[in-house]
């Protein structure tokens, strides 16, 4: 692992996750290229914003539950080959009902080159610490469709809600949000804005 990098649950003590790329419970409906450990990964300044944002979400009763971190090259490269691949049914009802496996690409759902290789990159939900259930964003992650943009219409305003307290903890932690995914943020001020990684996420030998 680049030495600016850390595993996020090492610099964050308490924050919850569920790298969802390395399990069963993708899009692509298996593990995914380069995620050989359910951990999360980000940059050592990521880390340090995420403290923060932490910090903000306790204040107003939420804890944070991250998805997705760094993400390897080989990785969005899996993403490229499995989107050519005969379409078996399996996960379109649930994460891309509307369109089809190329349009996740052509909508801006999924990138060939993704900030997320920078390591700078989250996605992430915020749940309630009182009951420890996630709050219901009016659509799930990874959901490649209208409803999962920022301002989306048909959702409910306790949605909406739920939406802009995550928003607004992010933002005024140095992070900025990405209009086509309600889950998706990147540290303003990150490190390495020109830099696509490809080392693994594996535990430290």
């Amino acid at each position: 692992m680049n030495d600016d990098f850390a595993f996020v649950d090492e610099l964050v003590p308490g924050i919850r996750w569920d790298a969802k790329y390395a399990t069963w419970d993708n899009f692509t409906g298996k593990p995914v290229d380069g995620y050989e450990v359910n951990r999360i990964v980000g940059t050592k300044a990521l880390c340090a914003a995420l403290a923060r944002a932490q910090e903000k979400a306790e204040s107003r009763g939420f804890g944070l539950l991250l998805w997705d971190g760094y993400r390897p090259q080989r990785a969005v490269d899996c993403f490229l080959r499995w989107s050519e691949q005969p379409e078996d049914g399996r996960r379109k009802p649930r994460h891309y009902p509307n369109i089809d496996r190329p349009q996740m690409f052509e909508q801006g759902y999924v990138a060939a080159k993704s900030g997320h290789s920078r390591g700078s990159t989250v996605d992430l939900t915020i749940y309630d610490l009182a009951t420890n259930e996630v709050v219901w964003m009016g659509g799930d992650y990874d959901l490649m469709d209208p409803v999962s943009h920022h301002g989306a219409e048909g959702i409910t305003p306790d949605e909406t809600k739920n939406r802009e307290h995550l928003c607004s903890i992010m933002e005024e932690s140095g992070f900025v949000r990405y209009d086509c995914e309600w889950w998706h943020y990147t540290l303003r001020d990150e490190p390495y804005p020109d830099t696509y990684f490809d080392f693994p996420i594996a535990n430290q030998r």
